[in-house]
């Protein structure tokens, strides 16, 4: 095996063997630019390091004899003491790190050699001396682990006893004793002196970069990237080329684009008199890239070559890495660069109008997550407000309002036209209310995945979670000596987990309000707003997935249409019995004959249908896949340990509290020890006598209703939790039943199909197929069941530690765990369509409006995938980019 590859081998297509600046520099070489001279070694090298703890065998001998290579198209040796050659030694990855893994300059300077070096500069002793002080530190502290603030301290001790301020302002003999200095901080903490062979130098800096990709920052970095741990890291050993030998010499970073806006132009800082890490540490202040055309014109025009000619080869935004030694230009490094959304969405398009790209590209080059970003609301703090404490930021957005601690208070305050935040220890289904009245959620305890995470994203509500500094009481909480009464205002942060006392202006994101209709791209004026409504509508064409919303009210259904939605693939009716109607629904559990239980089921029906027809009104053509009531009937009632207290309180008193003790009783008799594996779901419909018929009948009349008013009703019921087809079937007998009576001839199209959420369904689809027209994946409870564990519970109690082992490089609760849950919605797909060829299929759990996710399901064959409203812009992109993506590129 190949480990070392020499420059002018490689090219950009490497980067997986090369890393990204390996790969760049080769580019940059075979298109005839400026790069020093060097060779690169390969990820594979790091790899097998990284697994045995030594260095492959045949890598000393490889890397010899390209450092030989090396010394003759430089015309010097690695440590030389009359004329040496000093080389770098440069982390890359495959996938860009900036700043994760290590580097180490001037690798080959010793005692011997620094004379020689002075000399080769021209007799410039102050700049020799400075690299070797710069060596001893970036060595000590990347190699050898030694302290980096020992050495910023004999600096600054340097500079104090000289009455300097900058670096820049000592002369060779401060830098000399510095060096000295240095030498006895690396020895006090290695046991041993600065290492003087240059050979022995180098080595010891490739191992220290190999080991870089191990270190905490970066595999930190790769799990918020979601970037493969098993990748590795190339080295690229580069000839030095120096930029602190005075003022016609520096170095510089230089961005083709503007990488906040998009904007072409020039943009980029530029240091005089320095090294590549003084611009990274901010040592001191750089100026701007335009000030070279001053100080160094020729230079300054050249460099504006190269980055039109490297622009145009990569066909995108680079940003580049340049020195300038005594007035010639060097380039260092490439890669196309980081961006924000904004800029990812506006330099796409512009790319498209000066055809470098075609729009095919312009969808692959933007993502789901960039389009979520814009679409959040933000809060203005150009007066730098303070934030009272920090947490996790559950779902995105920016928020501020009055405090309120329970759902009663959010509703009555916002009905009353006030704006309030929702502060709860933790949410619950009773708080619905409260949350979608409230303006932000903040909670003390749960994560990104807790009830008050999930709901919040699914409503496009700002919340931040596990604020665990918080005291929350029944009408004040208290965090960092403050105390906030019910009334008070807050804001939220729910992009950055940050919490502000009093009110921080917010601004409005003004791609929602394309989304929503109220800015026309046309007329907008807007270069953002039009790029995304130009990528937009490609991937729209593009797209075969489509993109239905979960929707349970008929404003969610509205926003969703105007978002985009083809319909809505989730209606959780369990969530139309909250409010007023719950004592309906208490009458109904409370029930001990058949006459009580159909009076309750009687009120709630015509309720019941008023919902469907209005959901169907807003769909009007689309399809809308309504779900059996789920939950357990417990979460709608009173607690056990509540009504157990209350009870004997009256008792005691010898008060009478018949009603509360029924509903002891019932609460009691329906009492399970893991309610999410009980009486819920198809089991709930099979059990309690005309719950789904009710529903059923409701869906019919409200479709019949629409098509009587002339529309067209495309309503779709859905069994949920079904395990076995037999459940299944029984459901259907009578739901065809109820249907024949009602929809009779009218030629109103229902059809009935299922949620796939239990495990055995997705291993029995085969069978379950033959009674069900549509699967609907279910992929939250799925996740649940296939891993073992609740959602609810496991977050806190130990995800951190799972993602902190890398078990987990993601919550499977926020991407679909591909290897198991993925691999049982393949096989119910598969054997569901070899059962019945015309079985429609989609997703309707919160994976729905995950980027990854979409791009699975679309590799899965599926029809459609539904999420929250405010996610469907985000599925509708990465369903586009899914098909795109399967295409060959041509732009």
């Amino acid at each position: 095996m190949k480990f070392v590859y020499e420059f002018a081998e490689g090219n950009k297509d490497l980067a997986d063997l090369l890393g990204g600046k390996g790969a760049n520099l080769a580019e940059m070489t075979n298109l005839g630019l400026p790069v020093p001279a060097g060779f690169t070694i390969t990820t594979q090298a790091c790899k097998q390091y990284l697994a045995s703890g030594v260095r492959p065998a045949g890598l000393d001998d490889e890397i010899g004899a390209h450092l030989s290579t090396l010394e003759e198209a430089m015309g010097r040796r690695l440590g030389d003491p009359h004329d040496p050659l000093l080389v770098s030694v440069r982390s890359g990855a495959a996938i860009s790190m900036p700043g994760m893994m290590e580097t180490v300059l001037n690798v080959g300077l010793g005692d011997a050699s620094v004379a020689g070096l002075a000399a080769q500069a021209g007799g410039d002793e102050r700049f020799a001396w400075d690299s070797y002080r710069r060596l001893i530190q970036m060595f000590g502290k990347t190699v050898c682990d030694v302290p980096g603030e020992e050495f910023e301290d004999a600096l600054d001790a340097a500079k104090a006893a000289k009455g300097v301020r900058d670096d820049v302002d000592l002369d060779a003999a401060d830098l000399r004793e510095l060096v000295g200095a240095f030498q006895a901080v690396f020895a006090k903490h290695t046991g041993h002196e600065f290492p003087q062979d240059p050979r022995e130098q180098l080595d010891l800096a490739v191992e220290a970069v190999f080991r870089s990709w191990n270190a905490k920052r970066a595999v930190l970095y790769r799990r918020q990237e979601r970037i493969p741990e098993d990748l590795g890291t190339a080295v690229s050993v580069v000839a030095m080329v120096f930029g602190n030998l005075g003022a016609d010499s520096g170095t510089g970073v230089a961005f083709t684009r503007d990488p906040g806006t998009g904007e072409p132009g020039i943009y980029g800082d530029y240091l005089a008199n320095a090294q590549g890490e003084d611009v990274v540490a901010g040592i001191r202040n750089t100026v701007p890239l335009e000030d070279l055309e001053r100080l160094d014109p020729d230079s300054y025009a050249e460099l504006l070559r190269i980055m039109a000619t490297l622009e145009g080869h990569y066909r995108d935004l680079c940003d580049i890495e340049f020195t300038i030694e005594r007035g010639k230009l060097w380039m260092l490094q490439t890669r196309v660069g980081k961006r924000t959304a904004a800029a990812a969405f506006t330099i796409a398009a512009h790319l498209v109008d000066e055809e470098m790209i075609d729009m095919d590209e312009a969808v692959r080059r933007v993502t789901g997550a960039q389009l979520a970003q814009l679409m959040f609301p933000r809060f203005d703090l150009s007066d730098e407000p303070q934030p009272v404490t920090r947490a996790v930021g559950a779902s995105p957005g920016a928020a501020s309002g009055e405090v309120v601690f329970t759902a009663e208070h959010a509703v009555q305050r916002a009905e009353a036209g006030h704006r309030v935040i929702l502060v709860r220890r933790e949410t619950n289904p009773d708080d619905l209310p409260g949350m979608i009245a409230a303006r932000g959620i903040l909670t003390s305890r749960g994560g990104k995945t807790s009830h008050a995470a999930v709901v919040a994203r699914g409503m496009g509500k700002t919340c931040v979670c596990g604020a665990d500094e918080i005291t929350v009481g029944e009408r004040e909480f208290t965090v960092a000596g403050h105390t906030i009464a019910e009334g008070d205002v807050i804001s939220v942060d729910g992009t950055t987990g940050r919490v502000y006392l009093g009110e921080v202006p917010v601004r409005d994101s003004e791609v929602v309000q394309y989304f929503e209709g109220d800015l026309d791209p046309a007329n907008a004026n807007d270069p953002l707003v039009s790029a995304v409504h130009r990528i937009m509508t490609h991937a729209d064409e593009r797209r075969r997935l489509l993109v239905r919303t979960n929707a349970d009210t008929a404003a969610d259904a509205a926003r969703a249409r105007r978002f985009g939605a083809q319909g809505i693939g989730l209606c959780r009716t369990e969530h139309m019995f909250l409010g007023d109607r719950r004592e309906l629904v208490e009458k109904l559990i409370l029930a001990t004959t058949d006459a009580d239980r159909q009076a309750a089921l009687a009120a709630l029906q015509p309720l019941q249908r008023d919902d469907f027809l209005a959901l169907l009104r807003e769909m009007n053509g689309l399809p809308v896949t309504v779900r059996l009531i789920d939950p357990p009937l417990h979460e709608f009632l009173p607690a056990l340990e509540d009504l157990a207290v209350h009870v004997a309180v009256a008792r005691e008193r010898g008060e009478r509290a018949t009603r509360q003790e029924q509903m002891l009783a019932a609460v009691r008799r329906m009492h399970e020890q893991n309610p999410m594996l009980g009486l819920r779901g198809v089991r709930l419909g099979l059990v309690v006598p005309g719950l789904f018929a009710m529903q059923v009948r409701a869906i019919a009349e409200a479709a019949v209703a629409l098509a009587a008013e002339g529309g067209t009703p495309r309503p779709e019921i859905m069994v949920p939790l079904v395990g076995a087809v037999q459940e299944l079937e029984t459901v259907r007998a009578e739901a065809e039943k109820i249907l024949a009576e009602v929809v009779g001839d009218s030629g109103v199209p229902v059809l009935i199909g299922t949620m796939i959420e239990v495990p055995r369904a997705a291993l029995t689809a085969g069978q379950i197929a033959e009674a069900a027209e549509f699967f609907s994946f279910g992929t939250n409870d799925l996740t649940q069941m296939g891993w073992g564990f609740s959602r609810d519970d496991v977050e806190g109690a130990f995800f951190w530690r799972y993602l902190e082992l890398g078990i987990f490089g993601i919550s499977p609760f926020e991407s679909l765990d591909r290897d198991g849950v993925g691999r049982m919605v393949r096989i119910a797909s598969d054997e569901g369509r070899a059962a019945r060829p015309d079985l429609k299929l989609g997703v309707c759990g919160e994976h729905g409006g995950d980027p990854d996710s979409v791009h699975f399901f679309h590799e899965a064959g599926l029809d459609y995938v539904s999420c929250s409203p405010f996610r469907v812009p985000v599925a509708r992109l990465e369903a586009g980019r899914a098909a795109v993506l399967d295409a060959p590129s041509v732009g």
